[in-house]
């Protein structure tokens, strides 16, 4: 039986119908020739209106890019929604386009949950003049506050007892270090920012760390990528909503700390990023098209706060369940650290140098842990024929982290944790080219150094003096990772028993 009999039609509706037909026939045979004729990187079939986000598993999306980069190579097409995007996979390809062509991939992609969240300022989400001037200040600035310095190694030492103190209390139970790792990383760059730590029952501090944890989780939700491809349907979304609310709610809070730094300033005796950005926002004060005003000093302080907790304290997160994973290694780490540093003194950054296992495992974790797999969206800033293909300008850009960190012709059996990635025949550590957990290029994390020297104090310091285990009614503990913008551990649960 024929349509046409089922479903009796007039001739004004096979007209229409036929129009409709011709024209999805016109779209398809249309990309491909568009696609041939530009050259651009090869892609799957396209589906009308939705594109490709049927292909892609949502909650983890970079898994289905790894997949889809077997079939149609290194550098692919995708249409998310209303979004188009190119692909770059494999750590040649990433490296190529980030290191040797850093101009044009410097862009950061326009994402409708981005550009609500930040309006376009600060260091991470920002774009163009301003984007540059905020980071070129925020480098200079923390530095000058300590970062690769020893006076910041001093203050995460400090925060280490704290810590110690706050994990003993647990007194070898079972419980979830996730906000005592936020708050302790966070109060590490809290000192360069405000010029002072928190305590951890500080109310204010306590919300900003559970909000900006909340939010982190949120902006990886299925229903944010969805929102992403088709923003008109952003009142829809009910997440969407919480995302802003938790963020009016923090840039409230760093809106009144700013304001009791600016009341107490004094120009002589700069506390910290704060301090200083206030100090050159009276300078400019003249200057009507001066970057620095109110909205980029709030939005750089918030994503300072928020990089400098997210990433370091979800790497913790990961070496912990690694090392209930896998004792033997745990305990491989803490024979070496014993036998150099004893038990009693406190590590220190320049013992990373005579603890090459423990250094190859924390590099392991990080690479395992794949903390932000699918990276943060790029933009080309122009019209660039890359490896062959035609890119054009404003194109978003997605130089897949996961890519890079599991490439099979960089590492021998990527998806196993084996901290011999990172060992030579000796016993000696070796550094390896395609270790990019911070990305690469200029959009590369800009607290990259504070950051490593946190990961090696707080994890050698925590392995020293505690011994992580499973908890007792957990039978098969599984290294899955839960849905977020970042890679966490699913299973949180830890116990911690001293030594």
């Amino acid at each position: 039986m024929g349509l046409g009999s089922a479903f009796p039609l007039d001739a004004a509706t096979l007209l229409i119908l036929g129009a409709l037909s011709l024209l999805l026939l016109l779209y398809f045979r249309r990309g491909s020739k568009f696609h041939g004729a530009l050259n651009l990187p090869p892609g799957p079939p396209c589906l009308p209106i939705i594109g490709h986000l049927h292909l892609l598993d949502l909650k983890k999306p970079h898994e289905s890019l790894m997949e889809l980069s077997e079939k149609y190579g290194p550098i692919f097409s995708i249409k998310l929604g209303t979004m188009k995007a190119v692909v770059l996979t494999g750590y040649e390809t990433v490296k190529d386009a980030l290191i040797n062509h850093p101009d044009v991939f410097g862009g950061r992609a326009h994402l409708p949950i981005f550009d609500d969240l930040s309006e376009g300022h600060g260091i991470i989400f920002g774009h163009g003049e301003s984007w540059k001037q905020m980071r070129r200040f925020a480098m200079s600035t923390l530095r000058d506050f300590g970062m690769g310095r020893k006076s910041i190694e001093d203050k995460i030492v400090e925060e280490t007892h704290f810590l110690i103190k706050m994990f003993e209390s647990y007194e070898g139970q079972e419980f979830n270090p996730t906000l005592k790792l936020n708050a302790a990383v966070a109060n590490i760059i809290c000192s360069i920012v405000f010029g002072d730590r928190f305590d951890y029952d500080d109310e204010r501090f306590n919300i900003l760390v559970k909000t900006i944890n909340e939010n982190i989780k949120l902006v990886g939700h299925p229903m944010v990528q969805i929102y992403n491809s088709f923003p008109i349907l952003g009142f829809l979304h009910g997440i969407r909503k919480k995302l802003l609310q938790n963020n009016t709610s923090n840039i409230e809070i760093i809106k009144n700390l700013i304001n009791e730094n600016d009341q107490t300033l004094d120009a002589n005796s700069l506390r910290g990023f704060i301090d200083t950005f206030l100090l050159k926002q009276r300078q400019e004060s003249g200057n009507p098209n001066t970057y620095f005003h109110e909205k980029n000093l709030a939005y750089t302080t918030g994503n300072l706060f928020a990089a400098g907790m997210e990433t370091t304290s979800t790497t913790l997160r990961w070496a912990m369940l690694l090392m209930m994973k896998y004792p033997d290694i745990q305990e491989k780490v803490h024979k070496e650290i014993i036998n150099f540093i004893g038990s009693e003194r406190v590590p220190r950054a320049e013992d990373r140098k005579s603890l090459p296992y423990t250094n190859a495992v924390i590099h392991e974790v990080q690479r395992f842990g794949n903390i932000v797999p699918m990276n943060i969206m790029h933009s080309t800033t122009a019209d660039v024929n890359f490896k062959g293909y035609f890119i054009p300008k404003d194109t978003i850009v997605i130089p897949l982290l996961t890519s890079v960190l599991f490439d099979k012709t960089q590492w021998e059996n990527p998806r196993a944790f084996n901290p011999s990635n990172f060992l030579d025949a000796d016993g000696k550590f070796v550094k390896r080219d395609a270790f990019a957990p911070f990305s690469l290029g200029r959009r590369a994390c800009a607290g990259e150094t504070l950051a490593r020297v946190e990961l090696f104090l707080f994890f050698t310091t925590l392995t020293q003096k505690f011994r992580f285990q499973v908890p007792p009614n957990v039978n098969n503990l599984e290294l899955v990772s839960g849905v977020g913008f970042t890679s966490f551990p699913k299973y949180q649960n830890v116990c911690a028993v001293r030594r």
